[in-house]
């Protein structure tokens, strides 16, 4: 008796959706798959968008996969089409234009929506942005071009990406954030006036502990914000990057668990057989940690992507991996391995701080559970990482504060 052709749908085009697509083509020549994105583009790499931002990247270099590999290749891509909602039952998708698209296993890859600024002043105000995507980018270049003040608000890497756009196009910046220092749930006091260092040099103006009142706008567009604290800022323009919610309302209705993402199991599928997730929506279990949580970086998601789609095909791999992500910070680097959460209780951490090149410092911070390496977050000179890696990978105890300490020294 003939059987169908396998059907596979994915729901967001990112690396995440993009890989599984691949993978499932190459492990299936004859199956039928379905790309659904909300944007306009094929796959583009968002980690070149900061450099895109700057104008040291032209938009040619940030696409990653064109229409014609997707044709070549057989797999549907749907751009610019919204989900309206998932029926497992029937096990259909179901898009807000009327179209049906039925499957056999699906994958949710659906990512996030950048969050709002959401302060009086702000909902009838232009030139206020996230940066998530490449239409954000190409809107904030274009202001940036006839600007001369800008302000990037949140300790989020987002906002200081921004930050760091706005100050490479010599724009007068200041950087705005609610905590006591950037990315309060890594760093410590140390690591932070590193940061703030490095910002200062590039004449951004750095300001802690305050937040946007309001944004004050002259003819439409930004004129000042007043802050919490009675602050006025100038900028013709406001780069926001206050975290994202992730985009889960598309299963509202449906019996797929939502919990802090959507919650998979370690083969990333969900509560409902043949339903899968991948990338920043997943709310994935980690066996280095021993726990579930969530990680919005490229690795994670093509990792994401490449075990939901064996899976998806009838596979048995759990996701092992020891995510990994590097970023330029202003004229330096950061790098961070694992997971790098202070805010984790269980987690204990040991710090550094010496003297770099260019003026600068090098900071690096250890993070352990149970007395082992998890997580490394390192700014400024990078000797020494992948030696970690493989320390994070072999999950060997340290047991004396000597030991862990020794590892800040690691060349």
């Amino acid at each position: 008796m003939a059987t169908h052709e396998k059907r596979y749908v994915i729901i967001g085009n990112g690396v995440a959706g993009t890989t599984a697509a691949e993978t499932l083509r190459k492990n299936d020549p004859n199956c039928n798959i379905h790309l659904l994105t909300n944007e306009r583009y094929p796959l583009y790499n968002r980690v070149s968008l900061p450099r895109f931002l700057q104008g040291v990247l032209p938009e040619q270099k940030v696409m990653i996969r064109d229409f014609a590999w997707h044709e070549q290749r057989n797999i549907q891509l749907i751009t610019e089409v919204l989900v309206s909602n998932v029926n497992t039952e029937e096990r259909v998708v179901r898009t807000e234009d009327g179209r049906e698209f039925p499957y056999d296993a699906l994958l949710v890859a659906s990512g996030g929506w950048a969050n709002p600024l959401n302060v009086p002043g702000a909902s009838d105000t232009k030139h206020i942005y996230n940066f998530v995507t490449l239409d954000d980018t190409k809107t904030i270049v274009e202001r940036m071009l006839e600007s001369r003040t800008a302000l990037a608000y949140g300790g989020s890497f987002i906002a200081y990406e921004l930050c760091d756009g706005f100050a490479m196009r010599k724009l007068n910046t200041t950087w705005l954030m609610r905590g006591p220092y950037w990315l309060r749930n890594s760093l410590d006091t140390d690591g932070g006036e590193v940061v703030d260092n490095i910002a200062k040099k590039f004449g951004v103006e750095v300001i802690h502990g305050d937040e946007i009142d309001s944004v004050v706008p002259s003819n439409g567009v930004p004129s000042y914000v007043k802050t919490k604290k009675g602050r006025e800022i100038q900028a013709d323009m406001i780069g926001v990057g206050l975290g994202i919610t992730l985009n889960t309302q598309i299963l509202e209705g449906s019996p797929i668990e939502v919990n802090g993402g959507v919650v998979v199991n370690e083969y990333l599928e969900t509560n409902i057989p043949g339903v899968y997730a991948a990338g920043d929506v997943a709310n994935f279990y980690d066996s280095t940690i021993k726990r579930h949580h969530t990680m919005g970086t490229w690795d994670n998601a093509k990792s994401h992507g490449q075990v939901a789609a064996t899976n998806m095909a009838g596979g048995k791999q759990a996701y092992v991996d020891i995510p990994t992500y590097t970023s330029p910070l202003f004229d330096v680097n950061i790098a961070v391995v694992g997971s790098a959460e202070s805010n984790n209780p269980e987690m204990e951490t040991v710090a550094l701080r010496e003297p770099g090149e260019k003026g600068n410092e090098n900071y690096r911070r250890l993070f352990f559970q149970e007395n082992k390496l998890v997580g490394v977050l390192m700014i400024g000179s990078p000797k020494g990482r992948k030696k970690l890696i493989d320390v994070v990978k072999n999950q060997q105890p340290f047991a004396t504060a000597a030991e862990r300490e020794a590892l800040l020294t690691l060349k």
